[in-house]
């Protein structure tokens, strides 16, 4: 059975339409109107080796709080529609990736209990257009929404492109692995039988 979903949301603030491909080769289709928010979800798509579609139009003129926000709102519904019953996911997975002198970890378990604990310490207000405290922000929305356990935290890093970009490249890689399908689970991986 295909994993794939779309989702798309509309308020007064956003217009977005969301669509996921679990299982694709991690092709982007990625407009948000935010250069570097865009460039960063490239390389979600990229190395969790999701097929991701992401149209994406907000009040830009005011800042971009709702449309980052409201794609990880979206994102995070999407992957979690895709998911289904989570049966013979991996479930648990735990990367640490390297950008020159950035060194970040992400852990995930696709628990159903969505949670975020962050620990990036950006030393830059903002990377292009995007304010870098939005990166918590869509993580959060994300996590929350996907009903995924994420921790991000910082090893080493100065240069806050470098952070940032480890930030997502080291997520991306942990959700390919916790949503990838294993022969030896049988079911739903949890004892309580469900997630």
């Amino acid at each position: 059975m295909a994993r794939v979903a779309e989702v798309q949301r509309k308020t007064a603030e956003t217009d977005i339409r969301v669509r996921v491909d679990l299982d694709g080769s991690g092709e982007g289709s990625i407009s948000t109107g935010v250069g570097f928010f865009d460039h960063m979800l490239q390389q979600l798509a990229k190395h969790s080796l999701m097929d991701v579609q992401i149209e994406a139009k907000g009040d830009l003129h005011i800042d971009p709080h709702h449309t980052v926000e409201d794609v990880g709102i979206c994102l995070g519904s999407a992957i979690k529609q895709a998911l289904g019953k989570k049966e013979g996911i991996r479930r648990f997975a735990s990367k640490t990736v390297p950008m020159d002198e950035a060194l970040v970890l992400t852990s995930i378990d696709v628990s159903g209990r969505g949670s975020l604990t962050y620990d990036l310490r950006i030393e830059q207000d903002t990377i292009g257009e995007m304010p870098t405290d939005l990166v918590l922000e869509f993580f959060k929305s994300l996590a929350t929404n996907a009903g995924v356990t994420v921790h991000i935290r910082k090893l080493s890093g100065e240069n806050p492109h470098h952070t940032v970009e480890a930030a997502f490249k080291s997520f991306a890689q942990s959700l390919q692995e916790a949503v990838s399908l294993s022969e030896r689970v049988k079911g739903t991986p949890s004892t309580k039988g469900t997630l």
